[in-house]
């Protein structure tokens, strides 16, 4: 039988009364929370109440006077209670027990992100390194912006940079230049691609003007996550509330509205690239991307190659796509490429079964819920027999004699999440379990359904269709238990994060970093509601949403709070900084996990999470980066074929590209990661790549080489000590890579290069494949 997690982070606010006067020594006492092994809980106990009861009253506590809180929901199995030292000692002996934890205040955070890369406390919009400096300016290019959004408040924030040329759009009705203020300092809107390509600008019912207002919620949702302002009692709808913030809260934030719900235009994005370039942004944030193509005529490649040459760094989401190999896009070296991972931070919610199964789920429902009874459970209860359409509960295909005033089982996939639930209301459907397939794994995503709603793993979703299928009589419950933070294990690589290896260039490792991308909190649009359907009538301020998207404007936000700590680095600094620093363990101190796994108990690899997690305190200090010229990426367009030198001289905007500097291989790209592709034949086994490292740490720095892999590659490095006699000096290695073992063409190896100085580690992932 699947048990509820044992472990759910609770927090308890305790309220001193003359009843504690029973523990006696009342200084001594402290609220525990004790958590019990559902499985050894007596049968003559009906409810877990009652076990409550009982282990206080084995300790001559009274449980009417001391018990705070029985949980039946967030930690079915667990009770807090006002205690002394003894009882914990004697509780912790108990075999029931599985452990006893002190209660915590824990400080709340909305989008939980800072927190969880332990950035600095924001302390206003001044010129310093932790995050706040009101010189960094980061443009969006999105959906465009809710101006009307907290996270968009000037207060505190002194005049606009004197270099910014940018403005506020002025020829729209909905979106006066008075919208602007001195945190949302340019707001743009490009529609030319858009209009030609047949659009009327309608969609969902909802007429989108041409105009920058965000109509979709994608734009201002990304915004805020990468430069949003400090937002006191930021929620959706009660979940996840607490104080939201951006990566750069005292950065300006300009939004370029190049998208619409439909999608995005290429010629509308080079048209809000350019634009930004000659505004004066730092950093361009891009959450979206379409196919992979060459780079020479990828339009975004194109524009963020501009971008770089003057120094702008450029963040894009890696797509998702994934777990599929192969799956990302905004492949180009010159652009910072954001895979997703989880939050430490979950939205519990449970399916309790007739047959006594309880699975642990995810939901941000927020309405009243189904009470405590049992509801008949259906599945597959389709209009047309036989149609798996049923199954996934597409529109239009439920039975609504055979779901009314019933909780109806659909598979995911096929449509939307929310859309599955509004299909089994209109049905007259009173709730549903949304259950994985195969291909979802045990990746769960919250969302606000618009009906009480249980989303669950593939595991849980076969279990639960085993028992519906052969169980007419098949009844459930729905529970909800609120916010739980502090979750093991976290981060895990999302399994819709797209991986690679790179399908344009095989000896260029992608993605970059992961950064926190699932169910993360940030400002939304007034607009539409938090499910995005029209029958949505809520109009939170705040919207929990999951995707690459949501990553990427992290990392955009974190190269904000580095190029604020260091305003002279190039872009390819700030990248090489993010990238060497990154992590590659969870919170409980194992390798990371990807979630796309069974159980998501698979270990993560350097194609799904690139350098690793992001950790912006240590990139401040990165002691070495790997400095890349526009040069060398011109060079690097020489090198992988596909562009002649007139096509680079186009994409470049460089008349004397002719091409005859050109690197020995895409690999020899002087890029912080390595991916060395071996011939298949026994003349082909070694891999030569050089690298220059810049010395951004203190004078006298000494570096040495190690290098971890499997042993059946052999990995020099010359020479393997770094002597940096003084900052800003730059140094050239040489490594090799030997495979003594014959591979084949779909096998794959990982390692990593390391250079050392014993205070900072310097970390490179290298990965491994055969197939030339």
């Amino acid at each position: 039988m699947q048990q509820p997690p044992l472990v759910v982070l609770l927090l308890i606010v305790c309220l001193a009364s003359s009843s504690s006067s029973a523990l006696g020594d009342e200084g001594a006492a402290a609220t525990y929370i004790v958590y019990l092994n559902p499985a050894l809980k007596p049968s003559p106990y009906a409810t877990h109440l009652q076990w409550h009861h009982a282990h206080l009253d084995a300790l001559s506590v009274d449980p009417e006077r001391h018990l705070l809180y029985s949980y039946t929901t967030a930690a079915p199995s667990a009770f807090a209670a006002r205690l002394l030292p003894s009882h914990v000692a004697e509780l912790r002996a108990h075999p029931a027990v599985a452990s006893v934890h002190e209660d915590v205040l824990h400080p709340l955070h909305t989008t939980r992100s800072p927190s969880f890369l332990h950035l600095p406390p924001y302390s206003g919009p001044a010129p310093n390194a932790d995050g706040g400096s009101s010189d960094v300016i980061v443009g969006v290019l999105d959906t465009g912006v809710w101006p009307e959004s907290p996270s968009f408040v000037d207060a505190g924030m002194g005049p606009v940079p004197s270099r910014w040329r940018g403005s506020c759009e002025t020829n729209a009705t909905d979106f006066p230049s008075s919208m602007c203020n001195r945190k949302l300092i340019g707001a743009r809107g490009f529609f030319r691609g858009f209009g030609a390509g047949g659009r009327n600008g309608s969609s969902h019912g909802t007429t989108e003007l041409s105009s920058p207002r965000d109509h979709d919620g994608h734009g201002t949702h990304t915004a805020s996550t990468a430069a949003g302002a400090v937002v006191a009692d930021a929620s959706l709808l009660g979940y996840a509330h607490g104080t939201a913030r951006g990566m750069a809260p005292g950065a300006r934030v300009a939004a370029y509205k190049v998208c619409w719900r439909q999608g995005c235009f290429s010629s509308d994005i080079l048209a809000g690239i350019e634009q930004a370039i000659e505004d004066g942004v730092d950093v361009l944030s891009l959450s979206l991307g379409g196919g992979s193509y060459p780079l020479s005529r990828d339009p975004i490649a194109v524009g963020a190659l501009a971008a770089t040459r003057r120094g702008i760094v450029v963040a894009c989401s890696a797509g998702n796509s994934g777990p599929a190999p192969s799956s990302l896009v905004n492949t180009a070296p010159w652009i910072i490429t954001v895979g997703a991972g989880t939050l430490d931070r979950n939205f519990p919610a449970y399916a309790k079964l007739g047959n006594g199964e309880t699975h642990a789920g995810m939901s941000l429902y927020s309405g009243d819920g189904l009470g405590d009874d049992k509801l008949p459970l259906v599945y597959n209860k389709g209009i047309r027999a036989g149609s798996n359409a049923s199954k996934l509960c597409m529109s239009g295909t439920l039975d609504a004699g055979a779901v009314k005033g019933k909780v109806v089982l659909c598979d995911r996939g096929g449509n939307s999440r929310v859309e599955k639930g509004q299909v089994v209301k209109l049905a007259g459907g009173v709730g549903m379990v949304l259950a994985n397939t195969g291909q979802s794994g045990e990746e769960i995503v919250a969302d606000s359904h618009l009906l009480p709603a249980v989303a669950v793993g593939a595991k849980s979703g076969d279990a639960i269709r085993a028992y519906v299928e052969s169980d007419a009589g098949a009844e459930v419950a729905l529970s909800f238990g609120g916010t739980a933070v502090d979750v093991h294990p976290a981060p895990v690589v999302a399994a819709f994060s797209s991986r690679g290896p790179n399908r344009q260039v095989a000896q260029l490792l992608k993605p970059d970093v992961i950064g926190p991308g699932v169910n993360i909190l940030a400002g939304w649009t007034g607009s539409v509601g938090p499910t995005g359907l029209t029958i949505d009538e809520r109009r939170p301020a705040f919207n929990i949403l999951s995707g690459t998207s949501m990553s990427c404007p992290h990392i955009s936000g974190l190269a904000a709070f580095v190029k604020a700590a260091h305003p002279d680095w190039s872009p390819s600094a700030i990248k090489s900084a993010l990238m060497t620093t990154a992590y590659t363990v969870d919170n409980t101190g194992s390798p990371l996990l990807d979630a796309a796994g069974a159980n998501a108990t698979a270990t993560a690899t350097p194609w799904s999470f690139g350098s690793g997690h992001v950790d912006p305190v240590k990139a401040l200090s990165p002691g070495l980066v790997y400095d890349t010229s526009i040069d060398d990426y011109v060079a690097f367009l020489c090198t992988v074929g596909g562009a002649s030198p007139r096509q680079v001289q186009a994409v470049t905007g460089a008349p004397n590209a002719t091409c005859q500097r050109k690197l020995s291989s895409p690999g020899d790209l002087n890029y912080p990661s390595f991916s060395v592709v071996f011939g298949l034949r026994k003349s082909r086994t070694t891999v030569r790549y050089h690298r220059e490292l810049t010395n951004v740490g203190a004078a006298g720095s000494v570096y040495a080489a190690k290098v971890t892999g499997p042993p059946s590659i052999v990995v020099s490095v010359k020479p393997a000590r770094l002597v940096f006699k003084k900052a800003g000096d730059k140094l050239r290695y040489t490594v090799a890579f030997k495979s003594t073992a014959q591979g084949g063409p779909t096998d794959a190896a990982f390692g990593w290069l390391t250079w050392s100085s014993g205070e900072q580690d310097v970390r490179s992932p290298i990965s491994y494949t055969w197939g030339m």
